[in-house]
């Protein structure tokens, strides 16, 4: 029971930091079960499920997130479940390979901070900009009113433990939805989930191998397990996390997360970093985080996918932009170093501005650390 306690923490706090990484997690699972043929009830109780294993596993607000690579590949394609699924264990597979046989904990050791950071940098640029650009305006000037105020709320509570502020950003959205959804609420009804158990098959494991899991594997080892390390252990450093636990446990998630036709998933210095700017500390936030899509899945998975757009973009743009901001300012520990600084800036271009960005931007930042300092020192001293 003491173990239990140790690690999952419930209280307010927690309860604040368990939406800090809903802005990114839920209009990308809303957009795969709008274009594809995924049950919604099994989609979102493996969901809530792998939120509250892995809480129980680290007991840190270790979230489980959708593959973005993946995600974006399947709105923008239309792929069918079959490949979504065998792309989810053809990914599971790989990184179990890459644990196993010792080659991430190599790559971990040769790939420097400098470059960690620049990855996170480039991610919250992605996160602040998409926050920005696309979900605050989302409503014309009533979103950024209700923005407005979500992001003073956020300035004024952000630490605060007796008035954490999520709760209250949160509490604006759903006077949002009462104000201009009611409509929409008075559509809801509660059903029990109708449960499918997918067959997985050799050409779909073969399809989304090439369609989906090569793709995302780069992005994964920069952002899922180095970065998400790297952070877990500026923020929880007594718990001595490793770049293979990780591995481990991101390729048993999308082993099973395959079999019972669930999402490919990862975790992400994004999801902990959301997290633990508003208030979650242990495990409790992601466990409080997998109860929501639990209970969505076991008793509102009946109703349309568009009713879980009901809650509002611009307030959900408030929670990403501070979770983006989170990451950019982890730059702050490099900053004085002018070459740690210059080749962390180089990734985190690279990462938010390119194809692949994030594999180019790593290989890059990294032959760029091991170069003499000479070379950069001579160019950016000039700067």
């Amino acid at each position: 029971m003491n173990f239990f306690k140790e690690r999952i923490k419930l209280n307010r706090n927690e309860f604040s930091g368990a939406f800090g990484d809903i802005g990114t997690d839920l209009p990308l699972i809303i957009g795969m079960l709008l274009v594809t043929n995924l049950q919604m009830s099994n989609v979102l109780i493996v969901y809530g499920f792998l939120q509250i294993l892995t809480s129980i596993v680290y007991g840190i607000p270790m979230p489980v997130q959708p593959l973005k690579a993946v995600a974006l590949l399947v709105i923008s394609q239309k792929i069918s479940s079959d490949v979504i699924f065998g792309g989810g264990f053809a990914i599971g597979i790989i990184m179990l390979f890459l644990t196993i046989t010792g080659l991430i904990n190599w790559l971990n050791k040769i790939i420097p901070k400098t470059v960690i950071r620049g990855i996170q940098f480039g991610l919250g640029l992605q996160l602040s900009l998409l926050a920005i650009k696309e979900y605050i305006p989302s409503d014309s000037y009533i979103g950024y009113i209700f923005a407005s105020i979500g992001f003073v709320i956020g300035l004024i509570l952000i630490g605060n433990k007796k008035y954490p502020p999520a709760i209250f950003i949160l509490l604006l959205g759903f006077i949002y939805i009462i104000a201009f959804k009611f409509n929409i609420i008075a559509t809801i009804n509660i059903s029990l989930p109708h449960i499918t158990i997918p067959e997985l098959k050799y050409d779909s494991i073969v399809s989304g191998l090439i369609i989906l899991a090569l793709p995302q594997i780069p992005l994964s080892l920069g952002n899922s397990i180095f970065a998400t390390k790297q952070l877990a252990q500026d923020y929880f450093p007594e718990k001595k996390i490793t770049a293979k636990g990780i591995g481990f446990t991101y390729s048993a998630m999308n082993i099973i997360s395959s079999f019972f036709g669930g999402l490919p998933v990862c975790h992400g210095s994004g999801g902990i970093a959301g997290h633990y700017t508003f208030g979650g500390r242990t495990g409790g936030s992601t466990f409080i985080y997998g109860l929501f899509y639990l209970l969505l899945g076991l008793f509102f998975s009946g109703n349309a996918v568009e009713t879980l757009q009901i809650f509002p973009k611009p307030i959900l743009g408030v929670i990403l932009l501070f979770e983006g901001i989170a990451l950019i300012l982890l730059i702050k520990d490099i900053i004085t170093d002018k070459k740690m600084f210059f080749i962390a800036v180089i990734v985190g271009i690279c990462a938010n501005g390119l194809p692949n960005g994030y594999l180019i931007g790593m290989v890059i930042g990294t032959i760029l650390y091991y170069l003499s300092d000479k070379w950069i020192l001579k160019y950016f001293g000039k700067i």
